[in-house]
């Protein structure tokens, strides 16, 4: 009865509500800045890429830009990318995954946005480097007790959505796509995933950006490389997947002859929750790794942010979803969440196909656990400001992971996108209330 409940909440959370506040706010900013994605998409490439060879030192309470880019594409791409999209295009059928991209082009000034006030508004606290929007609503609205609630409930929605249920998503598709290649005990897989979480944990930011710099990029490589060979493998089909998308975008049942039983709501629908839950754009988590890179000016940064989004829908999302399109039945065949992932590189692959997509989301999935670990210790910090507080909050983390190996995948999924919709809802008033300010701010730094 509790599961139905929250499955009629994100209905209309995800069917109207949220899907109307993340596109007004990306419209709104889209213009306000004047289409600051495309005028500056050249400079957010180089800033982001060129970060890589800076070589300059984060320090004890800070991270580089590039570290910072990187723990946003952990906490981006997993699970939103490899098992989302397949449940996007299970539930909303191929035009869903139009939808992801409409949702991610606006998403990229909405994120620019963020990581600008994320970077004006961060602080020490007690000796370590912290922001993002719990921070910003907070300072940046001027009635104080209004700014204290909408922080406060902030935070404690982020701590539940990323740091527990979020990470459970994390674990629970780990240990299906390693299950189904190595057929191993899920709970056995759990267990590892969780010391092996507590021991990049216990080494605070500096290990979380040390681990991410190196660990995405060679994964990022590797997978691109392996989702192209299938594609041009399979042309005929990769194009026909094109087609689909953009025809069931708008016509899901002429497109598909009816097969799917999807319409163009749930198209919509499943394609901007599982977008958001991808690219994170207006969610309020990435801006916490963007907070503390050490920039020149705010804007350097809201650029660099600009590039996770793209990296995460228009490049690794997309071609998921045209490997799952082209190579395996319409409606899924039976399969649902990673296992159709799976099925898309066996296809292809044979058994390869099923450990090589088993090995990437173990490091994709493990990632983002450590992104999303980070950004609800932020707010721990910020709520508590405590070690004791913070060591209490990584115990139960790594308690959510192990039980999330026992739990159904669409009762985990609609948990996630019912905490993600509330964190949204405080984060987008801050958003549009300090829009003078990040405005100011694109001006100051394109004098």
């Amino acid at each position: 009865m509790i599961f139905e409940a929250i499955r009629e909440l994100n209905s209309f959370f995800w069917g109207y509500l949220l899907i109307f506040l993340l596109a007004g706010t990306g419209l709104y900013y889209t213009f306000l800045l004047k289409f600051v994605q495309v005028r500056r998409f050249g400079e957010s490439i180089k800033k982001a890429l060129g970060g890589a060879s800076i070589g300059e030192e984060a320090g004890e309470s800070g991270m580089n830009s590039f570290q910072s880019l990187t723990t946003a594409i952990a906490a981006q791409v997993g699970t939103g990318n490899l098992a989302g999209a397949a449940t996007a295009i299970v539930s909303g059928g191929p035009g869903a995954i139009f939808w992801m991209w409409v949702t991610a082009f606006f998403g990229m000034s909405t994120i620019f946005a963020e990581a600008v006030l994320a970077q004006v508004f961060k602080k020490e606290v007690r000796g370590h480097m912290r922001g993002g929007p719990a921070f910003y609503i907070q300072e940046g609205i001027k009635n104080k007790t209004t700014g204290r609630i909408l922080a406060s409930f902030f935070s404690v929605s982020i701590i539940v959505a990323l740091g527990f249920v979020g990470n459970m998503v994390q674990a629970n598709s780990i240990a299906n796509a390693v299950k189904g290649s190595f057929d191993v005990n899920p709970l056995y897989i759990g267990v590892v995933v969780a010391i092996l979480a507590g021991l990049v944990f216990k080494g605070g930011v500096k290990s979380i950006a040390s681990f991410t710099e190196k660990v995405i990029p060679i994964m990022s490589v590797m997978y691109i490389g392996g989702a192209l060979l299938i594609l041009f493998k399979n042309l005929p089909g990769t194009i026909e997947a094109f087609r689909l998308i953009f025809a069931c975008a708008f016509t899901p049942e002429a497109a598909t002859g009816g097969v799917l039983g999807v319409t163009v709501k749930q198209a919509v629908r499943y394609g901007v929750a599982r977008g958001l839950f991808s690219n994170e754009a207006g969610m309020g988590s990435t801006p916490h790794a963007h907070a503390i890179a050490k920039v020149p000016h705010p804007c350097d940064q809201g650029l660099v942010a600009m590039f996770g989004v793209f990296f995460d829908t228009f490049v690794i999302l997309t071609l998921t979803s045209l490997l799952i399109i082209a190579n395996t039945p319409l409606g899924g065949g039976g399969f649902i969440g990673i296992e159709l992932t799976q099925q898309a590189f066996v296809a292809s692959l044979g058994s390869a196909g099923g450990i090589f997509i088993a090995v990437a989301l173990f490091f994709f999935g493990f990632s983002t656990i450590v992104g999303w670990y980070f950004f609800g210790e932020a707010n721990i910090r910020f709520l508590f400001g405590s070690d004791r507080a913070t060591n209490i909050y990584t115990i139960i983390v790594l308690i959510c992971i192990v039980v999330a190996t026992t739990i159904e995948v669409p009762v985990i999924w609609e948990l996630a996108d019912f905490f993600n919709g509330l964190m949204i809802f405080p984060n987008l008033v801050a958003l549009i209330i300090m829009s003078k300010l990040v405005k100011d701010k694109l001006a100051d730094y394109e004098k």
